[in-house]
């Protein structure tokens, strides 16, 4: 599938989530990572914010996190209210579907894919935090890797959804 990253307009993540509630998955991300600065867990967590709003614009484009990006997205995850208003903000609720992980499935393509993705949703992805699993420049506890998607979706999750909300 192609995504045109033309965007009219660069959007703000912070938009799609209440204040309160960023600083609430951003510290889910740092208790996960000690020693992680909170400039860099709030950044990760935007960026997993910005993945959901393209995963919901592009359901079938087989989108995928980068490593990084992964550890904001389970930490999402895990606020249930949070990723089900951000859900309702998007009109369709994302799905993570689990798979063992294995890094010989990673696929470079997917993270090309997933920000070209982010773009033509509207927002501007960090290049820096779309780096091949094996980079550690940005540490993380995830240790999910790509994989192609299943009917069911991906370790990271293939944006798999059940239609609007």
């Amino acid at each position: 599938m192609s995504i045109t990253t033309e965007a009219p307009v660069t959007r703000d993540a912070r938009d799609l989530i209440h204040p309160t509630d960023l600083v609430a998955v951003t510290a889910t991300v740092q208790r996960n990572n000690p020693g992680m600065q909170p400039d860099v867990a709030e950044l990760i967590t935007l960026e997993a914010i910005k993945f959901e709003a393209a995963c919901a614009a592009h359901p079938r484009a087989g989108l995928r996190p980068s490593r990084v990006v992964d550890e904001g997205w389970h930490a999402l995850i895990l606020h249930t209210r949070v990723k089900q208003s951000l859900a309702d903000r998007l009109g369709m609720f994302v799905h993570h579907v689990l798979e063992a992980p294995d890094a010989g499935r990673h696929d470079p393509d997917a993270l090309t894919r997933t920000q070209n993705a982010i773009t033509a949703a509207g927002y501007t992805p960090e290049p820096a935090l779309w780096v091949a699993p094996t980079d550690t420049s940005i540490p993380v506890a995830a240790s999910c890797q790509h994989s192609p998607p299943g009917p069911e979706g991906s370790c990271t999750g293939d944006c798999s959804n059940t239609g609007p909300n």
